[in-house]
């Protein structure tokens, strides 16, 4: 069970620093506009910025409790 949760955390953390990096910033850089090249397109709050937002706080919100799952229930990982 530890290996699942450990590999559970660590794709968690990798789609957390993908979802971060594919963020416009005020620069209008990122690697979504690098890759792709519509990060001017984007622009709305209500399109894929807004969707990105919310994947983002979903995804610290996971990494955050499966931090804490694990440190409740496997003290050892310290």
């Amino acid at each position: 069970m530890a290996t699942v949760m450990m590999i559970v955390h660590i794709l968690i953390c990798i789609g957390l620093i993908i979802v971060v990096l594919m963020q416009n910033t005020k620069s209008e850089g990122g690697l979504s506009g690098a890759i792709t090249g519509w990060s001017q397109h984007a622009k709305s709050r209500y399109g894929t910025e807004e969707k990105l937002d919310k994947l983002t706080l979903g995804l610290a919100i996971a990494f955050f409790a499966s931090a804490l799952v694990m440190y409740l229930i496997y003290p050892i990982f310290l």
